[in-house]
């Protein structure tokens, strides 16, 4: 009997084993691939009643796993509709750690449709054995219309860093504000306060290679005569962004149509960098030198953190790598390094063989970490003898001397004569 029982407590546990090896969470199977979804256009915004909404969708992975095949789907639900069921769906592949995709999809808008704000779900996966996951996002149907009569003007912009570099994430923040002055204001006899509504303000690209990461700004309220706010938007400059000022729009829609408006953004994107030049001759004599170098920041915008680090085969470098700090635009800063050859290396390059010389400069623009190389450069080895130096040297200090002498006997010579 203790045998047959202890014989079942061993299939149990093993079935336990067995169905929790196999019982793995879809979610589980991909790692920790993680999917992050926005919209990141709404054309026209808002949604127009009886009209096609097109919507651009950004999916990104945000996790340390690799997603093997990601799928995009929305849920559509009335006002929204799509032509065919077949268009729910659509594939991405491949999305590596911190890469990103985006779709696009079109969905109709009921005729019968009311103004307002309406819900739209939509749901993306990882991989076809894993399971959806879904976030709903507000769509704005038409413009609401009130009496107010206060103005939203655009007063102030400020880009984060100040000049995106290719592959940099940063903000750009912007300040709306209720330019009027007084409570009220009467027009033709009817007496209108002054107060400014935001609907809505959505930030859309107007180039490529630079995506706007946050979706648009819904019901921010009232503005009294002359308060401000401030809306913030996450940007993304693309690694083949091309070099120049590129254009965004702000669509900031206000009391009703007459009061809204579209702003242009300009955003910079600039490849300039630090540049590290030489300043004295690179040459190590009897295996040993202080070399010097300018480094200067060629790009618009202050730079952090910036260090340059040397290297070369065989040579080591005091300090190991200098770190010189923040940075201005056009500033140019003068370092130093102690380089000493190893004896083996030193033995080696007794021929006068030039060692080939990497300097590699890094620094942050904003939050972005940077670095670019400078790698055609090369260090002279050059042996002096010392003792041959000091020997020429007394020999030159002896002919000096010699030559003194014989000038004082000549003269006490030419004296006796007289």
């Amino acid at each position: 009997m203790g045998t047959i029982k202890k014989n079942t407590v061993v299939t149990l546990f093993s079935l336990l084993l067995i169905s929790s090896v196999f019982a793995i969470p879809a979610s589980a199977a991909t790692g920790s691939a993680n999917l992050k979804v926005t919209i990141i256009e709404t054309n026209p915004y808002p949604a127009k009643i009886g009209e096609y909404l097109n919507l651009a969708l950004q999916v990104e992975n945000i996790g340390g796993d690799k997603a093997s095949d990601v799928d995009i789907a929305i849920v559509p639900e009335y006002p929204f509709s799509l032509d065919s069921e077949a268009n729910a769906v659509k594939n991405i592949g491949v999305l590596n750690p911190g890469s990103t995709a985006s779709k696009e999809f079109s969905l109709f808008i009921d005729k019968n449709a009311q103004k307002g704000i309406r819900t739209l779900t939509i749901r993306t996966r990882p991989s076809k054995d894993s399971q959806w996951s879904e976030k709903k996002f507000d769509i704005r149907i038409g413009t609401e219309t009130f009496n107010s009569k206060g103005t939203v003007e655009l007063k102030e912009v400020v880009s984060d860093p100040k000049v995106f570099m290719p592959g940099d994430r940063g903000t750009i923040t912007v300040t709306l504000t209720n330019t009027a002055t007084t409570p009220t204001v009467t027009i033709d006899g009817s007496t209108f306060d002054t107060n400014a509504r935001i609907q809505a303000a959505a930030l859309k690209s107007l180039s490529e290679g630079i995506t706007v990461l946050d979706s648009p700004y819904q019901e921010m309220g009232i503005l009294s005569p002359g308060d401000s706010i401030k809306l913030t938007f996450n940007i993304k400059v693309a690694e083949n962004a091309a070099e120049g000022t590129h254009n965004l729009e702000l669509a900031i829609e206000g009391n009703s149509f007459d009061y809204s408006s579209r702003k242009n953004i300009p955003l910079e994107v600039d490849f300039s960098n630090i540049r590290v030049i030489p300043s004295k001759e690179l040459k190590l004599v009897n295996g040993a030198a202080t070399l010097e170098f300018d480094v200067a920041n060629t790009h618009p915008n202050e730079f952090n953190s910036v260090s340059i680090k040397p290297g070369a085969e065989g040579v080591r470098f005091y300090p190991a790598e200098y770190f010189i700090g923040p940075m201005n635009p056009d500033e140019l800063f003068t370092i130093e390094f102690n380089a000493i050859a190893d004896n083996s290396s030193r033995a080696k390059n007794l021929n006068l063989e030039p060692v080939n010389l990497t300097l590699s400069a890094s620094y942050s623009n904003g939050i972005n970490k940077h670095e670019n190389m400078v790698s055609n450069l090369s260090i002279q080895s050059v042996e002096e003898n010392k003792g041959s130096n000091s020997s020429i040297i007394v020999a030159g200090l002896l002919l000096v001397v010699i030559a003194g002498a014989g000038a004082v006997i000549y003269r006490k010579k030419k004296q006796d004569k007289k």
